[in-house]
């Protein structure tokens, strides 16, 4: 997926509650296992890495690390939190 799109779908589930806004105290990672990616709703394949962790609502998000980078920036620059690290 093109940058531009993607940054405009993890915009879309920001708005939306898809995505939480604040960040994520507690992250891990490690191999896809064929998970659905919150960020741009595409299989996570063995051959990619996943990021994974509980929002301060204690619901499970998990991200290819590219759609966790995009949704880092993206909470931050639409004023959702201060800066933070993830």
């Amino acid at each position: 997926m093109d940058r531009p799109a993607l940054r405009i779908m993890i915009r879309e589930r920001l708005a939306d509650g898809r995505l939480p806004h604040n960040h994520i105290p507690r992250l891990w990672g490690g191999p896809g296992n064929g998970e659905t990616c919150d960020g741009c709703g595409e299989t996570v394949t063995k051959g990619q890495m996943l990021m994974e962790g509980l929002s301060a609502k204690s619901s499970g998000v998990q991200l290819h690390v590219a759609c966790f980078h995009v949704w880092d920036v993206e909470r931050q620059v639409l004023g959702h939190e201060p800066s933070q690290p993830a």
